[in-house]
């Protein structure tokens, strides 16, 4: 409780930089009448809680009155409001006031750790705030909305909220509002395919893909539109092309950053899905074969029921100290096996990342039913002891199910 206090106490305090301006009120000095007229609503509301916490009113009459409370004070400030103050200004002041909140608590519950501020969640207490209340309060955003539908910023947190609940036919329709009202925007238009095409079951066909497009004209180098490119075109083995959008990606993010991690560990699965690219053959017989590993993949007996003879076989050579990117890659079918592979630097993902540059590696194999690179929960799977990156004759045996 007292986190939440904390937090509601710096979201007033925020609120209060926020709203002044927006609401257009000028002062003239001491105490005006907007001020006045809060302080008597923030009263009866403490009034109002206090009978609720007491027991002498109920819960549906205390957020009736509570509702009242609200509209009366509503009414009165814009009553009292400077005639010069634009209308828009008080509007977006409203949505505002409900959606900086509303977003700090979405996001919290989304990617952070709420059982941690509730100890008395272990004993099988409820939670201070349930889903249920987190629906109701972007619920009444909703209903702010058809008071305020020209409040662009409305409609995308509308959208944003939405899509955290997981109602992305609500979330689709909030975010073609904003559309329909805002200048092209690269980040909306992005953040409206993705909601689009989840209400399609994670489709990015067709009017996705529009929206994409139209993203990347307004801002080519908008970071999410690229994602959902590149993940458009892989879904389509379009290898080439989702990597040319990822590799754009990287030149707009940190290096070190977890998302240039993320975008490294997809471009690596689609070098592999398109077959790792290899070196031109030596132009003559007196040049030496390039450093690498080599030896043999089989699949353990008693795993041999669990995959098909189409199923396709990655494998591995990834660098026992370093990133997890792969540093050569093979692909086979199940029918190949056992099969003879050899993992060299003409099969490097990038120039830097090649085998001769990790003294220590580890072989991995890999049979993928779906054929994607990705470990999956049903995929089989082996790997190597850890060793040099010029070994001969290693036997890496596929014998474990990824859980």
């Amino acid at each position: 409780m007292t986190f939440w206090v904390i937090a509601a106490l710096l979201a007033a305090g925020a609120l209060a930089f926020v709203l002044p301006p927006l609401l257009g009120h000028r002062r003239a000095g001491g105490v005006t009448a907007d001020e006045t007229n809060v302080a008597l609503y923030r009263d009866q509301l403490k009034e109002l809680d206090a009978d609720l916490a007491a027991g002498t009113l109920n819960t549906s009459r205390h957020e009736e009155a509570r509702n009242e409370i609200e509209r009366r004070l509503l009414e009165d400030v814009r009553a009292a409001a400077v005639p010069a103050a634009p209308v828009s200004g008080r509007k977006t002041a409203i949505a505002i006031g409900v959606a900086v909140p509303l977003a700090a608590i979405l996001l919290y519950l989304a990617v952070g750790n709420p059982q941690a501020l509730a100890p008395e969640a272990a004993t099988g207490d409820a939670p201070t705030i349930t889903r249920h209340q987190i629906e109701g309060m972007v619920e009444r955003l909703a209903e702010r909305m058809k008071e305020t539908p020209d409040d662009v910023k409305g409609w995308v947190m509308l959208g944003r909220s939405y899509a955290v609940l997981d109602r992305y036919p609500e979330s689709v329709a909030a975010y073609a509002n904003a559309v329909k009202r805002s200048p092209p925007d690269a980040q909306l238009l992005a953040d409206y395919a993705d909601a689009l095409a989840m209400s399609r079951g994670r489709d990015l066909r067709g009017e996705p893909e529009r929206l994409i497009a139209q993203a990347l004209k307004v801002d080519p180098k908008n970071v999410k539109a690229l994602l959902l490119a590149g993940t458009a075109a892989l879904e389509q083995k379009n290898f080439k092309g989702a990597i040319a959008y990822w590799e754009r990606i990287l030149k707009v993010v940190p290096p070190d950053s977890d998302i240039a991690d993320a975008v490294r560990d997809g471009i690596a699965d689609a070098r592999a899905l398109a077959g790792a690219p290899k070196a031109p053959p030596p132009k003559t017989a007196m040049k030496s074969a390039p450093a690498g590993v080599g030896g043999t993949v089989r699949l353990a007996p008693a795993l041999a029921a669990k995959a098909a003879p189409t199923d396709t076989v990655f494998i591995f050579a990834r660098p026992v100290d370093g990133p997890r990117m792969p540093l050569a890659v093979q692909r086979k079918q199940v029918r190949d096996l056992p099969a003879q592979f050899a993992l060299d630097d003409s099969m490097a993902m990038t120039p830097a990342m090649t085998v001769s540059a990790h003294p220590r590696i580890v072989v991995t194999a890999r049979v993928s039913r779906s054929g994607n690179a990705r470990p999956e929960a049903g995929d089989l799977q082996g790997a190597s002891r850890p060793m040099a990156n010029d070994a001969k004759g290693v036997v890496v045996e596929i014998n474990e199910v990824v859980r």
